[in-house]
Order: structure tokens, then C-alpha cells, then sequence
């Protein structure tokens, strides 16, 4: 048996768990190392000496044929779903490199954990007194929605138009955690942009997976 290319570590309900979903996009085989919040197993050195943040998810990459030694490390949920989008072209979920789609996707890849996660945490957890405006780079999280619903209305079902991305896996991800939290407001091309989302394969086998370790 030809070993797996990459490695997820993972702990379900968390931000790995976009991670997972690219990888079941991919279609490739892979592995996962699994994490316990309430043992800390994020935490330990052997894990630490990965991820010096002590966060899941980290990636793990063995290289094309199995064989770089050391190993390549990526962390960062956003990172690790461009990475692993670009070193499995065949799973066609980024654009070429070059291409006149490449600009919008990789606006999207940055627009989630540089706005969207920003804003909503302004918006959950609100400063005392208000930031002078040149002194953050987000907009308020509703502006922030609104910018994805505008691009939805535009073209659809997905960021790219019909072409399906890594951006849609970690936007659409924090639109169903907001969801599934009932923080998400109401909002029809939003909704219709999750269920789309929730009918592929590759998510509902992430989600179970999750499911099962939960209730494990």
C-alpha cells in the first residue's frame, strides 16, 4: 500500500476541519493525525516541535513520491487549503497560475482570515471605544457579508461563478459555523450558497467524520 502524501493534524469543531474538507475535495488518499482539546494533545512537545503555536491544523506533506525528507510542515487553515489546492492541480480546485480567474481567487483565499475572521471578532467581541478606521484593515463584519453576497449574486453558485474552489471551502466554512451558531443573519443568497455547499460529497464526508470522533 503506497503511503499517503499528507498528513492532517486534525481535532473536529475546529478550523482543521476546513482542512479535512480540501483534502476530501482532492480526492487523494491521506492521513490523519488526531487532536483531543481536552487532553491538550495540541499542546504536547512532540506536537509543538510541529506547530510551535500549538493550533490545529498543521499539514504534514511527504512530497509527490513520499520521499522529502524532512517532510514540508504548513500551518495556517488558509494556507493549507492554497497549498494543498495548488499541489493537487488534477483535483482543479484553484485556478492556473497566470490566469485572468487566478486574481479573484486568490483575493478570496486572503479575504477570509483577513476580513471576515477579523470583523466577526469585532463584531462578537467588541472594543470599548472605537479604533481610529486607517488603524485596522477590515470593514464591519455586515459590510464584510456583503461583499460576499454581492459577489454570489453576480455570478453563483460558487465565488468563481460555477467553478467550485479552495475559496468556497474556507468561506463557506465560516458562513456554516456562523450557521450552524445562529449568528448567521438572514439572508437568501447566502442560504442558497450553504445548501449548495452542504449537498457535495467531500463535505458531508468531513462532517461525518467529525461526528463520529465527537461522539467517540
Amino acid at each position: 500500500m503506497t503511503t499517503p502524501r499528507f498528513i492532517l493534524h486534525h481535532a473536529p469543531r475546529s478550523r482543521s476541519s476546513r482542512a479535512l474538507w480540501l483534502l476530501e475535495e482532492t480526492g487523494v488518499p491521506f492521513e490523519i493525525a488526531p487532536h483531543d482539546f481536552a487532553k491538550a494533545t495540541h499542546k504536547d512537545p512532540a506536537y509543538l516541535a510541529i506547530n510551535p503555536a500549538g493550533k490545529v491544523p498543521a499539514l504534514i506533506d511527504r512530497g509527490p513520491a513520499g520521499d522529502w525528507s524532512p517532510p514540508a510542515v504548513v500551518t495556517e487553515s488558509a494556507a493549507i487549503c492554497a497549498y494543498v489546492a495548488d499541489a493537487v492541480p488534477e483535483a482543479g480546485l484553484a485556478p492556473p497560475v497566470g490566469s485572468r480567474e487566478r486574481a479573484a481567487y486568490a483575493t478570496w483565499i486572503a479575504y477570509c482570515p483577513s476580513v471576515l475572521e477579523p470583523a466577526l471578532s469585532d463584531s462578537v467581541f467588541p472594543r470599548r471605544e472605537e479604533p481610529p478606521a486607517r488603524a485596522i484593515g477590515w470593514c464591519a463584519f455586515p459590510d464584510a457579508l456583503r461583499r460576499v453576497e454581492t459577489a454570489l449574486q453576480a455570478g453563483g453558485p460558487y465565488l468563481l461563478g460555477a467553478r467550485f474552489s479552495a475559496a468556497d471551502v474556507l468561506i463557506g466554512s465560516l458562513l456554516q459555523w456562523l450557521q450552524g451558531w445562529g449568528k448567521l443573519p438572514e439572508n437568501a443568497t447566502l442560504a442558497a450558497y450553504l445548501a449548495t455547499l452542504a449537498a457535495r460529497p467531500a463535505v458531508q464526508r468531513a462532517q461525518a467524520y467529525d461526528a463520529a470522533q465527537s461522539a467517540a
